[in-house]
C-alpha cells in the first residue's frame, strides 16, 4: 500500500482507476521503503567535463536509456547542439519502448514532443512539459512513464548534419512490481497540409453560407487509439497561409467506436480554453499559447497551442479517436502538426509517423504573395486603376 500511495503521487494521470490526491504535495511527508531512485545521464564517465553524447551522424541512432525490471520514469531533461536554426528538431526522432516491445509506444520528432515547433525555440511553462532558458533550449518532461519489464529510449538523427552534442538526464524510480492497473505512456506525432473545401476557403461565410460537418469527415487526425485508457493532452502547431482566423474548427472525441462524437466542442480556441481569436502569449499549467503570430497580418504564419487534461482526462474502454476541423466544416488549407499524449492499459505500438520529406513545413506567406494575388484579382476585374478590393 505504501508503494501504491507514492506511485499515485508521482503519476497523477498514469494509474487507471486510482483516485487523485487532493494536494500535489500531500504525499511528500510519507517515508517509503522498497523504492530506489535511479538516473541514466550523459555524464562524462572519465570524471571530465565532456558530459554529452557527441557527433551523432546523419542516419545514426543511439540508445540513451535501456533498463530491465519495473519502474517509472518521472523526469527527463535534454539539450542539444547546434541550435534549432541549424539543426531542425523535427529531424531528430524520439522513440520509447516499454516492456520488451520491438515497436515504439512513443514516436515523435523531439522538438514537437517537448512543445517546440518548426526550426524554432522559445520558452514556455506547463505542468507535464516545459522548455526553458536560455531561449527554449532546455527540454523537460515530467510525464510519468511506467514499465514492468524494462524500458528503452532511442534517438535517431534524420538531419543532414551531425548532432554535435546531446545532453540528457533520465530519472526514474526502480521497484519490484508495478501496482495493478498501471497504464503505459504513449505519444504520437502527426502532420498534414489540409485540403480546402471545393467551394472555397469559406471561413466566416466570406464566400457563401456555411456548410456542415456533423460526423467529422475529413477532420485533421490527432489520435486514433485502441484499448482501454485515458487521453491526457496535445501540443498543436498551426502554420497558416492566410490572414483568415484558423480556429473555428470543432474538436471531436469519438469514444469506443462511435460514428458521431459524444464529446463535441464548439471551436479550436474553445477546446484550448481561450476565446475570441487570441494572438497573445499565455502560459498556464494546463493550457496556453507559447508561440503566436502577434506581429503578422491577421492570423498569418505560426501558432503553437497546448492543452493538457490533467484533472479532466478523456476516458475510454475500447478506443478513442480525436480529430479537429481545419476551419469550420474543414474549409481551410493549413499546415497542421500535433503530438498527442495518452495512457492505455497495455503498451502498444503507435502508428508510423510522417517521413522526413512529409514533415517539411511550408514556406511563409507574406505581403509579396498578397500583392501578387491582388494583381491577379485586378486583372480579372478589368484592371481599372481605381479598383479598391470590395468590388464583387
Amino acid at each position: 500500500m505504501k508503494k501504491q500511495a507514492l506511485i499515485i503521487l508521482l503519476s497523477l494521470f498514469t494509474l487507471l482507476g486510482q483516485a487523485q490526491p487532493s494536494n500535489l504535495l500531500s504525499g511528500l511527508t510519507t517515508i517509503q521503503s522498497g523504492l530506489k531512485s535511479k538516473r541514466v545521464s550523459s555524464y562524462d564517465r572519465s570524471g571530465g567535463n565532456g558530459d554529452n553524447i557527441s557527433q551523432i551522424k546523419p542516419g545514426e541512432s543511439r540508445t540513451i536509456f535501456d533498463v530491465s525490471g519495473a519502474g517509472i520514469i518521472n523526469h527527463i531533461w535534454i539539450t542539444i547542439a547546434p541550435r534549432p536554426e541549424q539543426l531542425n528538431r523535427t529531424d531528430i526522432i524520439l522513440k520509447m519502448y516499454w516492456d520488451g516491445n520491438d515497436k515504439p509506444s512513443v514516436h515523435s520528432p523531439i522538438g514537437p514532443f517537448f512543445g517546440q515547433g518548426w526550426n524554432e525555440s522559445y520558452d514556455y511553462t506547463a505542468m507535464p512539459l516545459s522548455v526553458g532558458p536560455a531561449g527554449g533550449t532546455g527540454l523537460v518532461s515530467y510525464f510519468q512513464m511506467p514499465f514492468a519489464k524494462g524500458a528503452k529510449i532511442v534517438i535517431e538523427n534524420q538531419a543532414d548534419i551531425n548532432i554535435d552534442a546531446f545532453y540528457f538526464y533520465i530519472d526514474y524510480v526502480e521497484m519490484e512490481k508495478l501496482p495493478a492497473n498501471t497504464g503505459r505512456f504513449h505519444a504520437w506525432f502527426n502532420r498534414q497540409v489540409t485540403n480546402a473545401a471545393e467551394t472555397g476557403e469559406n471561413e466566416w461565410e466570406s464566400l457563401h453560407k456555411f456548410g456542415k460537418n456533423p460526423d467529422g469527415a475529413d477532420n485533421y487526425l490527432i489520435a486514433d487509439i485502441k484499448g482501454a485508457g485515458h487521453f491526457v493532452g496535445v501540443n498543436y502547431f498551426v502554420q497558416n497561409p492566410s490572414i483568415m482566423w484558423y480556429g473555428e474548427g470543432d474538436d471531436m472525441f469519438f469514444v469506443d467506436g462511435e460514428t458521431r462524437a459524444s464529446i463535441h466542442g464548439t471551436g479550436t480556441e474553445d477546446y484550448f480554453n481561450t476565446s475570441w481569436c487570441p494572438r497573445s502569449v499565455y502560459l498556464h499549467p494546463f493550457y496556453g499559447y507559447p508561440r503566436v503570430s502577434s506581429h503578422e497580418t491577421g492570423w498569418l504564419y505560426r501558432t503553437h497551442v497546448y492543452r493538457f487534461h490533467i484533472t479532466d482526462p478523456i476516458y475510454f474502454d475500447k478506443s478513442l479517436k480525436f480529430s479537429i476541423e481545419h476551419g469550420h466544416a474543414n474549409v481551410l488549407t493549413l499546415d497542421l502538426s500535433s503530438v498527442a499524449y495518452w495512457y492505455t492499459r497495455e503498451a502498444t505500438a503507435v502508428d508510423p509517423i510522417p517521413t522526413k520529406e512529409n514533415r517539411k513545413f511550408m514556406p511563409f506567406i507574406g505581403a509579396k504573395e498578397m500583392i501578387r494575388w491582388r494583381h491577379e484579382w485586378r486583372l480579372n476585374n478589368g484592371n481599372k486603376p481605381n479598383l479598391w478590393g470590395h468590388e464583387e
